[in-house]
């Protein structure tokens, strides 16, 4: 892994300032310090070639896939290709990520209409409904009544706004939530076209309302129209559950070691902007083939901290950034995949056992603000 300089006779990120400050100051300065230090690297500068090389290739393999079931035709073996196809359209939604944090181009209207190519037409999602989602969790992450993917539903995240003890089949369900997050997140994929139809459907305010429904209504119809017409119906539907099925599955599997498991802000809480990222996020290690899989997000922490940074320069901060938290004692949290898997099970079953009893969370103690 790569050590990144700032140039030679700049003050960086890890000198500590000569002029006195109170712990309050330093805190909201750490922030300021880091980033004057990583801009300097030159690393915030966008990567025009890296990104219109994964969208020309990304586009080569969904017409590769396509060519491909035609070639089989009436084939069991369309089971493999809807796999494929899960895998290569989490790929494009990593691409869709990165364009809506503003990572590919300069332009704010270039990066938004990139986002929307990708994400509504090449696979059938709402950049909107995502997009502002996705802005209130970096906002606030791990935040209870702030951050949406935190929010109690089916499953029980926290217990600071548990209306009820649950009981008979909802407290049989949260006893177990752990174990089951991962077979539920096979449905995932259906939730995530559903959410984002329902938003650009719905009431709620849309930016380019009629592009979003034009796309994705071209999108699903098309390659709903295209499976049931080369396939027979019971092919077809197999192949659509086994699509949509490992597309959710692959989905929550990267997104849910980032946060899950971490520590739970209250809605009270007072911390400033690096403590609030770095602590609530967890850097996944495992080399090439972890970050292939997870779209670059196992750089979480960076992630956070630099959201419009282009996606390969992560792994390229991430010493600096991990070298700045360890001087101001900041805690940053590494776990391999397997291992943060294994967190994420126990934290949610320890929360679902506690939703049958509810009590006060300890790890949002800490965040709790001094009166």
């Amino acid at each position: 892994m790569t050590t990144v300089q700032p140039p030679v006779g700049t003050t960086t990120a890890l000198d500590d300032s000569a002029t006195p400050r109170s712990p309050r100051q330093r805190q909201v300065n750490d922030f300021t310090d880091l980033s004057r230090s990583v801009q300097e690297t030159g690393l915030l500068e966008r990567r025009y070639g890296y990104y219109w090389t994964r969208f020309g290739v990304l586009t080569v393999l969904l017409a590769g896939t396509v060519a491909a079931m035609v070639a089989i035709g009436d084939s069991w073996w369309q089971l493999a290709i809807a796999a494929v196809l899960a895998v290569i359209l989490g790929q494009v939604m990593f691409l869709g990520h990165d364009a809506a944090h503003r990572q590919i181009f300069k332009s704010g209207k270039w990066n938004d209409w990139a986002s929307l190519v990708v994400a509504n037409l090449y696979a059938g999602m709402s950049y909107g409904w995502w997009q502002h989602k996705h802005s209130r969790h970096h906002a606030k992450p791990n935040q209870v009544a702030a951050d949406p993917d935190i929010k109690t539903g089916v499953l029980v995240f926290h217990t600071e706004d548990l209306p009820a003890p649950r009981t008979g089949l909802q407290g049989w369900f949260a006893q177990r939530q752990g174990w089951l997050f991962f077979p539920l997140l096979l449905l995932e994929g259906i939730n995530l076209h559903i959410s984002g139809i329902k938003t650009i459907f719905g009431r709620a305010p849309v930016k380019r309302r009629p592009v979003e429904i034009a796309f994705v209504v071209v999108r699903l119809g098309a390659y709903l129209g295209f499976v049931f017409w080369l396939l027979p119906v019971g092919m077809a539907f197999a192949f659509l559950g086994v699509q949509l099925g490992l597309f959710g599955l692959y989905m929550g599997a990267v997104f849910a070691p980032n946060h899950k498991g971490m520590p739970i802000v209250p809605p009270d809480s007072r911390i400033d902007f690096l403590r609030r990222q770095v602590l609530m996020s967890r850097n996944v290690t495992g080399g090439r083939l972890v970050n292939f899989f997870m779209g670059g997000l196992n750089y979480q922490v960076e992630h956070h901290l630099f959201p419009s940074m282009p996606r390969p320069n992560l792994r390229k901060i991430q010493p600096m950034v991990k070298e700045f938290c360890e001087s101001r004692k900041v805690p940053y949290t590494e776990a391999t995949l397997l291992g943060s898997y294994g967190i994420v099970i126990r934290y949610l079953n320890q929360m679902g056992l506690a939703a049958r009893d509810p009590f006060q969370c300890p790890l949002t103690a800490e965040f709790r603000s001094a009166r």
